[in-house]
């Protein structure tokens, strides 16, 4: 959530960068419900002040047999008069977080403006697999080899679904053991959080209530119900909400493995085919909790923890900065990092790392408490995926494919696979 006070001092430089996200805004009737609050709350002080100071009086005019009926009478009416000061403050707070809740993050300045078109190529890893021969897509070998059945996966669950098969099976959780095995050895903390969460986190990771049509609600959508993650993020995020942190504590870095559970599921474009994009996918997630001077630095160490990942399976991939308009709503800030489906020819992103600034944490309102001056601030919040494997085993697949149909296992993901090189088409 943006700071009314930042939109206050820095009206047209706020204007600016979210224009720079394709969102256009006038912040003059929010500036005008602000002044209405401040001279509300300023007028309930005042009203407070004087009813206090003649309460004060009341005991001493009754102890000299005073009547008092009169200033009683007065202090009723003047405390129907807060009474409904309080009740239009209320209202006009409810306006202005309303107003201000479905507003993205700014964007860092340095970001070009615009979508995909301005994103830009920042470098390029592992070389990119060169083939003497007719490739093969990877829906075509994952079925010729048995990894995936897609048909059965339609079958039991509709468009957008798949499952998993003998050594398909087995290459998806060999990937999920790699990846977690690296989180651990680098520090960072194992979680398995609820896949059903409430209300509150949506709103705390600022995907409600804009883009609250885009999850699956288990019940009425409404702040008492619940709806399965689209990423374990939602939960990370939240894991501080209402918290004060000690500054010694941070950073604070954890993963964590679910399926994600999404709305979208994209078009039937060529692009979108077999395990590109569903509606249910596994991922493991990276999050950082940190103070704002130590914000960079978790976002690099979290942009190269995830392309190091692609990296050791051997993939030709490349990261990119992406463009104000392309980031996400809640982020100010986020390179992708994407691998090559040679049968497509283009990249497809497995882990976007970005930086949410304080956006996060102040809808959430999670604070840390600073050792020097004692005073809070709220914390950054940043995250990657690492990784997500619905387009990893595609790009496996048809990097690794050879000419006899068999696909060669990265060397890293052998020893979850039980020694094995090559998955051979089962004759029988």
């Amino acid at each position: 959530m943006i700071s009314i006070e930042l939109i206050k001092n820095e009206t047209n430089k706020v204007i600016t960068l979210l224009h720079k996200k394709g969102c256009d805004v006038s912040f003059d009737e929010l500036l005008k419900w602000d002044e209405e609050r401040r001279k509300t709350i300023q007028s309930v002080e005042e009203l407070k002040a004087t009813k206090n100071k003649v309460s004060s009086q009341i005991p001493l005019l009754k102890k000299n047999n005073q009547d008092t009926t009169q200033i009683f009478n007065e202090m009723k009416e003047l405390g129907n008069k807060i009474e409904k000061l309080d009740k239009k403050r209320e209202d006009l707070e409810l306006k202005i977080n309303n107003f201000i809740s479905v507003l993205p993050n700014l964007p860092d300045e340095d970001l070009l403006p615009g979508g995909k078109e301005n994103n830009k190529v920042l470098r390029q890893g592992n070389k990119k697999p060169e083939f003497s021969f007719k490739i093969k897509n990877h829906v075509d070998i994952c079925t010729d080899l048995g990894l995936i059945d897609y048909d059965r996966g339609v079958k039991l669950s509709g468009n957008g679904a798949w499952l998993y098969r003998r050594l398909g099976a087995q290459l998806e959780w060999a990937l999920l053991n790699f990846f977690v095995e690296e989180h651990l050895k680098d520090g960072y903390e194992f979680i398995l959080p609820p896949h059903m969460l409430n209300y509150d986190c949506g709103y705390g990771a600022g995907q409600f209530p804009k883009f609250a049509d885009e999850v699956y609600w288990i019940d009425n959508k409404d702040a008492k119900s619940k709806f399965l993650l689209p990423t374990a993020e939602t939960a990370l995020v939240n894991l501080y909400k209402g918290e004060i942190i000690p500054e010694e504590k941070l950073p604070l870095k954890f993963f964590a493995y679910t399926p994600c559970y999404r709305r979208e599921a994209g078009s039937y474009r060529q692009e979108e085919r077999g395990m590109i994009r569903g509606h249910q996918f596994n991922k493991i997630e990276m999050v950082q909790i940190t103070t704002p001077e130590n914000s960079q630095k978790a976002f690099e160490e979290l942009v190269s923890k995830a392309e190091n990942l692609v990296k050791k399976l051997g993939l030709h991939y490349q990261v990119s900065k992406l463009a104000a308009g392309d980031c996400s709503a809640s982020m100010k800030r986020t390179y992708d990092i994407e691998v090559w489906i040679p049968s497509m020819g283009i990249y497809k992103e497995v882990s976007s790392a970005s930086n949410a600034g304080d956006y996060q944490a102040r809808r959430n309102n999670t604070k840390y408490r600073k050792n020097d001056t004692k005073k809070t601030e709220f914390v950054h919040t940043l995250n990657a995926s690492g990784l997500a494997t619905s387009r990893l085993l595609p790009a496996i697949v048809e990097q690794f494919q050879n000419e006899d149909g068999s696909v060669t296992i990265p060397e890293v993901l052998r020893k979850y696979m039980g020694g094995l090189e090559v998955i051979k088409k089962n004759r029988e």
